[in-house]
């Protein structure tokens, strides 16, 4: 068998080949790319491999734009580390999924499932990454700044802000863009598991949340990272609501 790995990141490739060797030594890996870019240059020089390995999210973008561009005609096992809101589609269209991190048992049931179906699957991918790109979710921001332009996408962001009725996105790695779409309408955008808006000024990951205080008048202070000197207090009217949202429950 010959499987091609899409994986934009090294730790989680080489975990990946290291546990299929350990399954069945006689896997050969042919490469493992980490863009959409290497991957449609791969396939225009390389025949198909038998089976493809693919995280849902590459450096340069949806790992579904490579289904646009190239017809896949052979199985893939797609990997995600917070996708859970788009599994049901993957049951349909693809051979499996794994998430991240990725045990070895859960490996080893999707190749054995591989091989029992080891003939032309016909799975319509195109149709699968029509449907993520519908995912309500799965957005992305054209910033431009002087003459540069760079496409963010929402799961990045660490918090968004309002200040001089201007909305900012700061990133996880800590850099400050100006946004065009108020802070509501980017309530409205957020997936409601991942952000909460704390109040007027703020809406934040939960992923970068460091800290957590007791206020005054039964608020919660958060301490962010990437960190910001203005005051990220939970208001009054929301404190009830963020402390079901903090342990999964609706509001």
């Amino acid at each position: 068998m010959k499987v091609l790995i899409i994986e934009d990141e090294s730790a989680a490739a080489r975990r990946l080949a290291k546990l299929i060797q350990e399954i069945d030594p006689g896997i050969e890996i042919l490469g493992q790319l980490d863009s959409i870019e290497a991957a449609l240059l791969w396939f225009e020089q390389h025949p198909m491999p038998d089976l493809i390995f693919m995280d849902i999210h590459l450096a340069d973008g949806s790992s579904f734009e490579i289904f646009n561009h190239q017809k896949i005609e052979k199985p893939v096992i797609f990997t995600t580390a917070y996708d859970q809101y788009a599994l049901q589609a993957f049951k349909v269209n693809a051979i499996d999924y794994l998430l991240k991190p990725m045990k070895k048992a859960e490996l080893e049931h999707a190749l054995e499932k591989y091989r029992k179906l080891q003939k032309p699957i016909g799975l319509d991918y195109q149709a699968l990454a029509v449907a993520m790109q519908h995912d309500e979710y799965n957005r992305r921001f054209l910033i431009r700044f002087g003459q540069s332009i760079k496409v963010v996408e929402f799961r990045e962001a660490a918090y968004f802000y309002t200040e001089d009725k201007i909305t900012f996105i700061i990133t996880k790695e800590g850099k400050r863009y100006p946004l065009e779409p108020s802070l509501e309408k980017l309530e409205e955008m957020a997936d409601p598991r991942t952000f909460f808006r704390i109040n007027r000024q703020f809406i934040v990951n939960i992923e970068c949340i460091r800290e957590m205080y007791a206020y005054s008048k039964s608020r919660v202070k958060l301490l962010l990272d990437p960190s910001t000197d203005k005051e990220t207090v939970v208001s009054t009217e929301r404190s009830p609501f963020f402390k079901k949202w903090l342990v999964g429950e609706e509001e």
